[in-house]
């Protein structure tokens, strides 16, 4: 039963209305901060999909832009930025993200400059990126994950502080005609959720904040690479349609978000999860022959659940931007929108993932992915 459908909302010691639910998801974020300044109610810029193209405001995206004889019309061109709101709640390890000029972590600046660093992105053609409401992998780490990053407490509660600086991002894409792709869930983080319930109510509550609040420029993640080590069964592959379908079943003013998952690098998601997403998320980590990305488009397309929705790919570091052939190039080619995973030149340290991010276009890698962005989208 879903939280719209119901009115009710199951928390693990009591139950919880829904007036209260949307009282305590950040009104802050709602009205007084993620919709000012703006003069729609509804949001500027909304996203939509028209058979396996995305719009933007009822037109296809790059509208009309084909590149070297491949069609760009309708792509997503997007980049993993999913600690764009990171914080660390850990005592322990806070220290390991502080700023080298001024030797202390500050979640505020990051997302300052995150939000400073949108115009140039988008200037280049990005349309879409995604961040994550318990963000992604900050550090090339084995093991656990002891730093503490969750916008949800452990009943699935959303924290403020991390939504008034989502809020700010959502706000300044919306101005600049982009869609982000909000991730909900990370495995090694899912693990702060007490139990299913309150995974649940977290799923909710952030489809919530984003409906209530008007913008109509969001795609929905559920969690990123539902195949990896996820403490909630609920976030397994076998389940994980659960939640998109739960999500989908959410309205405002009779509109819903579009939604989908992820798996981990080469995976080819099973038919449940293709029937019931309105998106297909790729990930091509791992995979360094540019066929083989355009094997896994065709993959998918071949299974009996696929029915013309776009594909997209939001997670790849082959990074050889300056090949004529290389896996951006080879997504396109399969009509596949494509995402970069800029894990840095230096273990991480500057690439967009781990924390203090320089969220500039200011290493190689980064110049090269938004300069073929650039070419391919003829922003």
């Amino acid at each position: 039963m879903s939280l719209f459908n119901s009115g009710l909302i199951n928390h693990p010691a009591k139950v919880i209305s829904r007036r209260e639910v949307l009282k305590a998801i950040p009104t802050v974020g709602l009205t007084a901060g993620l919709l000012e300044g703006s003069s729609n109610s509804e949001g500027r810029t909304k996203i939509s999909i028209d058979g396996d193209m995305f719009l933007i405001n009822g037109r296809p995206t790059y509208a009309g832009r084909n590149y070297r004889g491949m069609k760009v019309e309708g792509l997503l061109m997007n980049s993993r930025m999913v600690n764009g709101i990171f914080d660390d709640m850990n005592p322990s390890t806070r220290s390991i993200w502080n700023y080298p000029d001024t030797g202390k972590w500050d979640p505020e600046r990051n997302t300052r400059e995150f939000v400073s660093a949108m115009p140039a992105w988008r200037k280049h053609g990005l349309l879409s990126f995604t961040i994550n409401l318990q963000g992604g992998r900050p550090q090339n780490y084995p093991g656990e994950q002891p730093w503490y990053n969750s916008a949800f407490d452990d009943n699935g509660a959303l924290r403020k502080t991390y939504l008034r600086r989502a809020a700010r991002i959502l706000k300044e894409a919306d101005i600049l005609g982009m869609a982000p792709i909000l991730g909900c869930f990370y495995f090694g983080q899912d693990l702060r959720l007490r139990n299913e319930a309150a995974v649940i109510r977290g799923l909710e509550e952030a489809a919530a904040w984003v409906g209530e609040s008007g913008h109509r420029n969001v795609l929905l993640e559920v969690n990123n690479e539902c195949d990896h080590d996820y403490h909630h069964a609920i976030l397994h592959p076998d389940r994980v349609h659960e939640l998109i379908d739960r999500a989908k079943s959410l309205r405002w003013r009779g509109e819903r978000l579009l939604v989908g998952t992820s798996f981990g690098g080469g995976t080819i998601p099973p038919e449940d999860v293709v029937a019931a997403s309105d998106f297909v998320l790729l990930h091509g980590n791992g995979i360094h022959d540019p066929a083989a990305i355009a094997g896994m488009v065709d993959q998918v397309r071949r299974l009996p659940s696929y029915r013309h929705k776009p594909i997209l790919f939001t997670e790849d570091q082959a990074c050889n931007f300056d090949q004529p052939n290389n896996n951006m190039l080879a997504a396109a080619r399969s009509y596949a929108s494509w995402g970069f995973l800029d894990v840095g030149e230096n273990n991480y340290r500057d690439g967009y993932q781990s924390p203090p991010v320089n969220w500039g276009i200011n290493t190689t890698p980064k110049q090269g992915f938004f300069r073929l962005v650039q070419e391919m989208t003829g922003s």
